[in-house]
Parts: structure tokens; sequence; C-alpha cells
């Protein structure tokens, strides 16, 4: 039994299959291209030497892409919607504070969080409303949307909160101060001002992603 076992043990341990049992040899442990080895740190793993690894600002949760799809009837006129009126300069002096006010969402954003410097609007922004608007299509199967009810997905979606009363002062005061910097946007200058347009340095080629030299066939990874 013992004469019959040794070429069986001695095969084993020269695939690596007995190494962990019996504990590598100097030589095979510190091979990094053997993948019968113990699994060895990846200095492209670690986030200290990695540069792209840090926290990208543009990364962290995309405000404008967040959320699950809605009740288009959230985010929809109700029959016999009259908006609040008030003096036109108020209403914008009013909704400008409240575009950048965090406390209208549950997760600290607020319009200006997506729109500092004409930020995150898709050329389209310049057209009279209602209009189809991407997120307005994705979220809540909209074709198009009327400019109110575009603040009201808005809060919805990124802000992650409840729509405002549609006959209430904050809604008119929001879509008068919006339909103002939708006067003044200019769609050739959007990305210019987004700064998470701008080319990701860490989206260029990643040094850690060049040909891994032990990415080679795996004899331990045939088929079996």
């Amino acid at each position: 039994m013992h004469f019959q076992l040794k070429p069986i043990v001695r095969s084993l341990v020269s695939i690596g299959v007995m190494t962990f049992a019996l504990g590598a040899p100097a030589a095979f442990a510190a091979n990094p291209c053997n993948p019968c080895a113990p699994k060895m740190k990846n200095p492209c793993a670690a986030k200290t030497k990695n540069p792209c690894a840090a926290k990208n600002p543009c990364a962290a949760k995309n405000p404008c892409a967040a959320g699950d799809k809605v009740d288009p009837k959230l985010v929809t006129r109700p029959k016999n919607y009259k908006p609040f009126k008030a003096d036109r300069a108020k209403l914008v002096k009013d909704g400008e504070a409240l575009w950048k006010n965090p406390k209208l969402s549950t997760n600290g954003l607020s319009c200006n969080t997506c729109h500092t410097g004409n930020a995150a609007f898709a050329p389209s922004f310049a057209k009279p409303y209602p209009h189809q608007v991407a997120m307005a299509k994705e979220k809540g199967g909209l074709k198009q949307v009327q400019l109110d009810e575009m603040v009201q997905l808005c809060m919805v979606v990124p802000m992650a909160a409840k729509p405002l009363k549609w006959e209430s002062r904050e809604l008119a005061a929001l879509t008068a101060y919006t339909a103002d910097v939708q006067k003044k946007f200019k769609p050739g200058k959007a990305a210019a001002a987004n700064p998470c347009a701008a080319k990701n340095p860490c989206a260029a080629k990643n040094p850690c992603a060049a040909k891994n030299p032990c990415a080679a066939k795996n004899p331990c990874a045939a088929k079996k």
C-alpha cells in the first residue's frame, strides 16, 4: 500500500494540490505567477498604490441616475391642477433659495448639487416645455413632461423625497426659478460646466490592467 501511494502523492505535489497541506516550498510560494501557490497580496489591488482608487467625487452616488422606477402619477399634473400664483420676481427669489436647500431632500442633496454652473442638463433643457426628458422616460415611462413635473421628478428620484404639493408655493417658486435658469442655459457650455464631464483621469488605461503575466494558462484551472 505504501509503495502504491508514493507516485500519487508525488503527482499531487507536482501540481500543487498537496502544497496547502504540506506547506509550500520557498521557491514555489515566492512565485507570484504560480496559480497553485497560496493567495498572495495583489500590489495593484491595494488602495494606497492605486492612484485611481481614491474616492472619485464624480463616481460617488450619481444623484442624477439614482432611484428606482417611479409611479408616473406622483410626478404628473393632477386633474384640475391650478399652480400657485404670486409676484413672479418674488417666486424666483424664493425658488433660488429652495434650489440650494438640501433640506428638501432626504439624502442631503439639493437641486444645486447636480446643476451647479448648469451642469447635468441635457441640451434639450433649452427647448420649451413640455418636451421629452431622458430621466422622465427612463424612471417614469413619460414621453414628455412639463417643467413643474420635471421639478417633481427631481424631488422623487435624485433627492429621494416626496413630491411637493401640487398647488404649493414651493413648487411654484422652484418652477419659476428653474425657468429662469433655463433662459440662461447655453447647451454648448453645459459639458464644460460639468466637472464630471471632463475626461476621467482614472478612466485612462489602468496600469494594473496590463496583461497579467500570471494570467497565462493556469494548470490549476484546466478542464476537469
